[in-house]
Order: structure tokens, then sequence, then C-alpha cells
């Protein structure tokens, strides 16, 4: 049997008064709110400039990575447009071809009411949906003549031919109107991260702007100090190079020499090309970052590399994700001018190498294509470097 018990108040005393678990529950959880209310920021509170400066740093990255599938998708749209006229311009001909060998056909009905012959049959060849199951239903082809036989073979192999075109034309413009909404997805993904960035920045006062103008500036310092140490690196690799070759002549004599001549004139043709592309290169210092663009007034980063390098003979494909696999990919102490450097681990960013650890590149959006060091946002972002010729 179940024992009862007496229901007793439990509680805490305050000055005295026994007050209910409730309550005290209640004002627990006050002083708590009010602890917390003390700890933590408001809602509302400003980030600082260090996080600002780095949420505008991811989304500009993000915009880039998303720049360059918009590229990817513009350069699908356009294959499959190209495609898609190819197809409908078939099936005008044959649509064109089609109807003569139905007028031919028709000639032949009429010829055959002239002279009293069975036009009825002629005509309903004409109507039918498929013109081989009649044929396959009647004896008619035993009534026509030879000409008559190539005419009705010609219509029928037009008219399976042009309707597998006006199917395969039927299904690309199917695939292009969904890569036409890809692109307008990818391009509204850019301009949306675009915003944010603009807004973040917006939003900052004069004196914000220059503690972020110093942040950006104590990086570059950083980043040009990081390009003088691999430039010192790179000479002095290239001077114990040359001293090692120095010492193998003397010692040799001239033994040896043809692998040496072979591997100077593979470097001379590249030095030649890369001398072009770095020309360009310098040519379009000054031009703004546009998301999108491939010249001759802005560039995106991708575009003004495959552009570069155009001038030298060499077509590069449109994104950073293709150009990276175009050419040789080398080490970072072995990076010569004319040299892609590729950045990030999705592989969203790249500039041309000139040298002494810099490179020409379009940074990013509210930028001006410019020189500036490989180590802009550290070593660690820094994913490949690639020689494409």
């Amino acid at each position: 049997m179940a024992s009862h018990r007496k229901w007793s108040p439990t509680g805490t005393r305050i000055a005295g008064i026994r007050t209910p678990a409730l309550a005290t529950a209640a004002l627990t959880s006050v002083a708590l709110l009010s602890q917390t209310a003390n700890a933590a920021p408001s809602a509302d509170s400003k980030p600082s400039i260090e996080e600002v400066e780095k949420k505008v740093d991811d989304l500009y990255h993000q915009a880039e990575a998303a720049t360059e599938k918009y590229n990817a998708t513009r350069e699908k749209t356009a294959q499959q447009r190209k495609r898609v006229d190819s197809l409908l311009d078939d099936v005008a001909q044959r649509t064109e071809k089609l109807n003569t060998a139905r007028d031919e056909l028709g000639s032949f009905a009429a010829a055959q009411y002239r002279t009293g012959a069975s036009a009825p049959d002629t005509a309903t060849l004409l109507l039918a949906d498929n013109p081989q199951d009649y044929f396959d239903q009647t004896q008619l082809m035993s009534r026509l003549t030879s000409r008559q036989k190539v005419a009705v073979d010609d219509y029928i192999t037009e008219q399976a031919a042009t309707t597998k075109k006006r199917a395969e034309a039927s299904q690309s413009l199917q695939t292009l109107t969904t890569t036409q909404s890809a692109l307008r997805t990818s391009k509204a993904d850019v301009q949306r991260k675009l915003a944010e960035a603009r807004d973040l920045l917006s939003k900052l006062t004069a004196e914000e702007k220059a503690r972020l103008a110093a942040i950006e500036k104590k990086k570059q310092e950083a980043a040009d100090r990081k390009a003088a140490e691999l430039a010192q690196q790179q000479a002095a690799a290239e001077k114990k190079a040359q001293e090692a070759a120095a010492q193998q002549q003397t010692t040799t004599g001239t033994t040896g020499t043809t692998g040496t001549t072979g591997s100077s004139a593979t470097d001379s043709s590249y030095t030649a090309k890369a001398d072009k592309a770095l020309a360009f290169a310098r040519a379009q210092v000054g031009k703004p970052y546009v998301w999108g663009a491939t010249g001759p007034g802005s560039y995106d980063c991708s575009g003004l590399t495959q552009a570069a390098w155009k001038t030298a003979g060499v077509d590069l494909p449109r994104t950073t994700w293709d150009q990276v696999n175009v050419g040789t990919t080398v080490p970072l102490s072995d990076i010569k001018p004319g040299d892609l450097v590729f950045f990030y681990d999705d592989i969203s960013h790249v500039g041309l190498y000139v040298g002494n650890g810099m490179m020409i590149h379009a940074p990013k959006p509210g930028a001006y294509v410019r020189e500036e060091s490989i180590f802009y946002g550290g070593e660690s972002i820094i994913h490949s470097v690639v020689r494409p010729a």
C-alpha cells in the first residue's frame, strides 16, 4: 500500500521569511540573466575592425570562387548555344529538303490523276503519319516507277532524320535552359557576396577605415619582406648552381655539354614566351578588376592570365580550375617569371609571377590590376605554381 506523506513547503529564507522553491528558482534565473547581460555583448554590438577585415576578405574570396563558377557556367552556356544553333540550322535545312521531297511526290500524284492512274494511294502517302507503315500495309510500291520509288525513299529517309534532329534540338534547348538558369544563380551569388562586403565597409567610420588601412599596410609589409626573402634564396641558389656548373666544366672540359645546351634552349624558349606574357600583363596595370571580365578594359584574375599568355601563343582555359591543369607543376623554390601562381584550397585565384617574389594579378572587386607580393595573403594560401608552356 502506497504511503502518503503530508506536503510541506520547501525553500530558503530571505530575511527570516520562507520562500517557495518556484520563487527561489525565478530569483536565481534573474540573477543569472543579469550576469549574462553584463558579461556578453549585446546582439547589436559592433564587430571589431579585425573581424570586419576578416569577414570582408572571406566575402571577397567567396565572391571570387563564385566568379570562377560563373565563368565556367558561361563557357558551358556558350558551347551549348553553339550546339543548339547548329542543330536548329540542320533542322531547317532538313525540313526544306523534306518539303522538296514532298513536293516531288505531290507532282507524281498530280500526274497520276491526270493520266487516270491510281492517285489516291500517293495522296494517302502524303497525309500518312508514318509512310513506311502505309507501304507495309499496301502494295503501292509495286505500282510506282523507279523514279517514284527513289523519291519515296528520299522522303522517308529525310523524315526520319528530321524527326531525330528535332528531338536532339529540343533536348539541347532544355539543357541550355537549365545551364542558363545556373548562370543566373551564379551571377546572383557573386553579386550578393559583393553587396554584403560593400555594406560592411560602408558602415565604418573614418577612424575605423584608417585602422583598417593600417592593418592592410602591415600585411603588405610582411608580404614584401617574404617576397624579398624568396628573391634572396633564389639568387643564392642560382649562384650556387652557376658555380657548380663552372666547376664541372673545369673538371670535365666540354664533356656533357649537349644536355646543358638542350636545357638552355628550352629555358630560352620559355623565357621568350614568358616575356611576351609579362609585357602584356604590365600594360594592364591600373585597369579595374571586374568579375567575369576578359579585357581589354577590365579583367578578373583568370581573365588576365588567359589574355596575357594568349599574346605568347599559349591558349589557356578560362577558369583557374582548368588553368591549374595546363603545363607543369613546379615547386615554389623553382618559380620563374611567367609562371602561374594559384591560391587557396579551392584554387579560386591566380596571378602571373614577375620575379623577386612578386606577381601581377587582378586582385579583387574594387581594386585594380597591380604588382604585388605572392605572399599577399600569407604563404599558407599558395596552392601551387604551374609553368604553362
